[in-house]
């Protein structure tokens, strides 16, 4: 299949050479430093330096004029480490944070006087917006969890089904990356690497609703993008962690890390183990025929050890050159079981037809290996930088299957059987990325990606009955599966009076897909097409009340969500007796135009509106395989077109107090129209899903938190959910002069984490109920230890303020 499609090529251009003509107002300030010692008088010669906080690579440095005076061309409403040095005064370190171009004042002390242990806290909200992403300082979620999927899970505005699935503001699953490298695995395998992440290893998270187009297009739900540590702080510094979760069953962590950082040369280690042990319960009524039904009562236990160990390497040359790599390895240790109770009744008697079990054990490993090389080259002092970025990712799932069913109605024989699936994955990504301030104020954007990825998979099984053991042919298999995708992309932004800011771009993403079946035959596929992706972003100043900046943002743009392999494999894939999953080679990409219009407050988001008009939208259905209703097959097929509308609120107290706070709702309407088992489908639903946050300094050294979520009326693609949430809190100590932090938490207080579900869809009518072992009480415990210039406490939203 080949295609090109390119909608409003000759209006994107136009808009482009309106743009570049068009008089540009500063996105970077220049920001005055003036540096005088204890008497008021200016020190001379002072050297200065400032950090991006979310960047510790990312420096500028100047030597203060006979006046103590130096400027920087900042970024606005960025945040940055200042540290100043000079002859026979001590050493200050201190956070910044950019709103405007007001001249900087620094006092330093005397050499010859001291400060008894001088303790800089900083203001670190817990959310910002920074152009076109959310960022969140997860500092405040670590202590109470025990992986970085719950670090996700805590995060005030994302919501986390029970499938591992993450949700922004749509009801389309939000792209993972990790230190900006898309992961391309499933969505179980990406919650498995998540959850061998140590929470303490992530320095932010980066929630992008609306991607600009110098992102993939394929993030039709946004992207959540794990930034990890890498050597923040100068000097040698680490930490030890231990914990321990009691659900139905027990969890328990042990990890360590270790930083170097001489300011040219950083470096990171991070080794973590975890025991991993919870259950889930689903039960299912499905309707065969108009007097039969199939009753299902299956049990599954997941217990794993997972070792994980995470690394890295960092140089800045000069001025000019920051060089970096980081690279991962984890290995799941699993053994998980299932037992599944499946009984067929007639509904006017209660006669049992059938009554089995069927017990079924997966016992494997999932082995990770990731690395990533990148550098960045600074043009000039006006902020012009080149980027360049490669990674490799290795991952290798190897799984032997063991089965067994036992008939109690009617009484026959059981059967059983074993098999073996092995899959690797090959994935290597580079792109190129250039950011120039040309002549004129212009700035402009580009760059180029390419990725290949490399998928096999083999399952070869057996079946076993009156002793004799077959091939079995239904689910031996062979598919390999190769997909390519380059892209280039072009954005250009420019400021107006009134600060306006408008950002205007556009990506070409060129899709290589082929997959080919050889066991049990061959079912091949091909997929080659070229799409662009407009982008349009336009934000600006709408107020000021009361020092706080109201702004008002307007976006656009276009998404594409392509099938992957599972979803176009036709092998059927057995689940139990009465159920199979195939995939579906048809399968045609889904495309979405998105419209936001949102407000912030100080960079806090606070209320956002929302189109998505989605066309061959496609999505997991269930059909009846035979006429008698037994047999039924899950997979997925387009249906047709939705519009979903929604919209979105937060408020907050402004932080600095001892009582902090942040309450958020969603509401989504979701309107399919399409075709559904060859008859027309008109299917709607609304859902609201409520969110909170709060934390209480219990004086200077404890604090309690509180967070949770509740979504009513939930929807997953066309399962009804009944109401379900979950309230969470904690509570830490920091003792050994603030070096050990001990914290208590129980998570899902009130084991409300479960939810009934439905789906009557066509001639599908079934019912159920899904729960797992959510509700928890743990206790962590991290000590912190090391030697740096100066001591930078993360206390969570806390006023810069000195302690004797």
């Amino acid at each position: 299949m080949k295609s090109v499609t390119v909608p409003g090529f000759r209006s994107i251009l136009l808009s482009f050479i309106l743009l570049l003509h068009l008089p540009l107002g500063a996105q970077q300030l220049p920001v005055s430093f003036l540096v005088l010692g204890d008497k008021r008088q200016p020190i001379p010669n002072a050297s200065i330096t400032v950090t991006d906080r979310n960047d510790s690579l990312s420096k500028l440095s100047r030597i203060a004029d006979g006046n103590g005076e130096a400027t920087f061309l900042l970024t606005k409403n960025g945040q940055y480490i200042v540290a100043i040095t000079a002859v026979n005064f001590q050493p200050l370190e201190s956070s910044l944070r950019i709103t405007d171009g007001t001249a900087q004042t620094f006092s330093l002390i005397p050499s010859g006087k001291t400060l008894g242990g001088v303790v800089i806290r900083s203001t670190r909200p817990l959310m910002h917006q920074e152009d076109d992403k959310t960022i969140v300082d997860p500092e405040n979620l670590v202590p109470s969890s025990t992986s970085g999927y719950e670090v996700i899970e805590k995060t005030p505005g994302l919501f986390v089904d029970q499938d591992g699935n993450i949700y922004i503001n749509s009801t389309t699953p939000a792209l993972i990356y990790v230190n900006g490298r898309e992961l391309k695995m499933s969505t179980a395998d990406i919650a498995t690497m998540l959850k061998s992440l140590p929470p303490n290893s992530i320095l932010r998270i980066e929630i992008l609703r609306t991607p600009s187009a110098k992102y993939d297009a394929s993030g039709t739900g946004g992207i959540v993008n794990v930034v990890l540590k890498k050597g923040v702080k100068l000097g040698l510094t680490g930490s030890v962690t231990t914990g321990w979760q009691q659900g139905k069953y027990g969890n328990k962590l042990a990890g360590f890390t270790l930083n170097n950082n001489n300011g040219r040369l950083t470096s990171f280690i991070n080794l973590n183990y975890s025991r991993r042990d919870s259950y889930e319960e689903i039960k299912t009524d499905r309707l065969f025929a108009p007097d039969s039904i199939l009753r299902q009562d299956a049990s599954t236990r997941y217990p794993s050890s997972i070792y994980y160990a995470g690394y890295g390497l960092g140089y800045t040359s000069g001025k000019k050159w920051d060089l970096n790599f980081d690279g991962r390895i984890s290995l799941n240790d699993f053994n998980n079981w299932t037992a599944n109770q499946s009984l067929i009744e007639k509904i006017s008697n209660s006669q049992v037809l059938t009554n089995n079990l069927a017990s079924v054990q997966n016992k494997g490993t999932a082995f990770l290996l990731s690395n990533g090389l990148s550098s960045k080259y600074k043009i000039d002092s006006m902020g012009s930088e080149w980027s360049n970025d490669i990674s490799y990712t290795y991952a290798r799932n190897n799984t032997g299957q063991f089965f067994t069913t036992s008939f109690d109605t009617p009484p026959i024989p059981s059967l059983g059987g074993d098999g073996n699936n092995l899959g690797t994955r090959n994935f290597l990504t580079g792109q190129s990325d250039l950011s120039w301030k040309l002549p004129k104020k212009i700035t402009l954007e580009t760059g180029l990606k390419t990725s290949f990825l490399q998928f096999n998979s083999v399952a070869g099984y057996f079946s076993e009955a009156g002793g004799q053991r077959t091939k079995d042919v239904n689910r031996t298999n062979t598919f390999h599966y190769r997909e390519n995708i380059n892209s280039v992309y072009l954005q250009a932004s420019k400021g107006f009076a009134a600060e306006i800011l408008v950002k205007m771009g556009a990506r070409v993403e060129n899709t290589n897909m082929v997959g080919r079946q050889l066991i049990p035959g061959d079912t091949s596929f091909s997929i080659h097409r070229t799409d662009l992706f407009p982008y349009i972003y336009i934000s600006r100043k709408v107020i000021t009340i009361a020092h706080f900046d109201l702004r008002a943002y307007l976006v656009y743009r276009r998404t594409i969500s392509r099938p992957v392999y599972e979803q176009l494999n036709p092998f059927p894939r057995y689940v139990d007796q009465y159920l199979s999953e195939t995939g579906n080679p048809a399968l045609r990409p889904q495309f979405t135009q998105n419209y936001e219009a949102n407000i912030s407050v100080d960079e806090t988001p606070l209320l956002a509106f929302g189109i998505n008009q989605t066309k061959d939208i496609f999505t997991n259905v269930i059909y009846q395989a035979d006429s008698s209703q037994s047999q039924a097959y899950r997979t997925y097929d387009n249906l047709g077109k939705n519009k979903e509308f929604y919209i979105r609120g937060l408020g907050a107290i402004p932080p600095g107090k001892k009582y902090f706070f942040v309450v958020g709702g969603q509401y989504n309407h979701n309107f399919y129209q399409g075709v559904y088992e060859n008859k027309p489908l008109s299917f709607k639903k609304g859902t609201w899903t409520f969110f909170t946050y709060h934390t209480l300094k219990l004086g200077k050294l404890s604090q309690a938190t509180l967070n949770g979520f509740i979504r009513l009326k939930g929807q997953a693609q066309f399962y009804e959910l009944g109401n379900f949430g979950a309230l969470n809190a904690s509570i830490n100590r920091q003792v050994m002069k603030q070096k050990l932090i001990i914290t208590l938490s129980i998570n899902d207080i009130f084991e409300t984490n479960q939810n009934d579900f439905v789906i009557n869809q066509g001639s599908v009518n079934a019912s159920g109920y899904r729960k797992s072992d959510t509700r928890r009480i743990g206790i962590n415990l991290r000590y912190n230890f090391g030697l740096r210039k100066k001591d930078e406490q993360n206390v969570f939203l806390e006023s810069p303020e000195k302690t004797n």
